[in-house]
């Protein structure tokens, strides 16, 4: 990979910490940073010493959204270049993180402004500090959530409570982002990466398969009928048992029912390498 500007890539333990890399400008994504962010994406999910990936932000910001320069008044009258860029800003923060064959947590660092709300939704965790800050401030300059924000928003929260945001544009804290369920739990600045490793570690710890089968089965029975979701998740369960080659099924029986070492509620799984 050429060397990267707009993004910080570390990699320690099978995490890749990918941090959107403008402190100067609170992570307002330009073209550049959007065009760095798609082309790491799509290397770190057949990387293979990558096995979960961690979106984050430099300085005291997650993202400010947009670069309103950079994205609209610069290439404004050039629809080649908007074509492109918004092809590339729609691809990583949605197509390819809600699709990613690994897992993947947001880490809400600070500021969460407008079309960050779209790679913060599409991870599948998201922690955020306690003091961390949230909006949808477009209502407030004549406009709509940018992206898919609108539709994705539906995905994470309430009807009410997406109207709530979309059209007040209120700011509010990591701690109420957690009780509307738009992140999974808020913790304290000084502790955010620690726990967020913590999270990363268990979630390595499943068998990739079953991760896989089962994170994409969870999105896509959500629009089907029930008659469509049997269908899709019986051809889901043996695409798995293929694909995995019944390891880890065949390893959960034996511990459960002749090592006795595992308790689905009360003891842990261990998943063979």
């Amino acid at each position: 990979m050429s060397e990267l500007k707009t993004i910080k890539l570390e990699k320690a333990e099978g995490i890749a910490w990918v941090y959107l890399n403008r402190p100067e400008k609170r992570n307002a994504m330009s073209p550049a940073l959007h065009y760095e962010a798609d082309a790491v994406l799509a290397e770190l999910e057949t990387d293979p010493e990558t096995h979960c990936v961690v979106i984050s932000g430099m300085g005291e910001a997650f993202s400010a959204g947009q670069d309103l320069k950079e994205f609209f008044r610069e290439l404004d009258g050039k629809p080649g270049e908007i074509k492109r860029a918004t092809e590339a800003a729609n691809r990583w923060r949605w197509d390819r993180l809600y699709n990613f064959e690994k897992p993947t947590i947001a880490m809400v660092n600070g500021f969460c402004v407008g079309g960050a709300f779209m790679q913060l939704v599409a991870c599948d965790f998201a922690i955020a500090a306690e003091d961390a800050t949230f909006s949808l401030s477009e209502i407030n300059w004549g406009m709509i959530p940018g992206g898919l924000v609108s539709r994705v928003l539906t995905e994470a929260l309430g009807y009410r409570d997406a109207l709530d945001l979309c059209l007040t544009g209120r700011a509010f804290d990591g701690r109420e982002a957690a009780k509307l369920r738009l992140v999974n739990e808020a913790v304290p600045l000084a502790r955010l990466k620690e726990r967020t490793t913590e999270l990363a570690q268990e979630l390595m710890s499943k068998d990739p398969e079953a991760y896989r089968c089962t994170k994409q089965a969870v999105r896509r029975v959500r629009s089907m009928s029930f008659d469509e979701a049997y269908d899709y998740l019986g051809a889901k369960f043996h695409e798995l048992r293929q694909r995995g080659k019944d390891r880890s099924y065949r390893q959960g029986i034996k511990q459960f029912i002749d090592d006795k070492s595992y308790r689905p509620v009360h003891g842990s799984f261990k998943a063979e390498k």
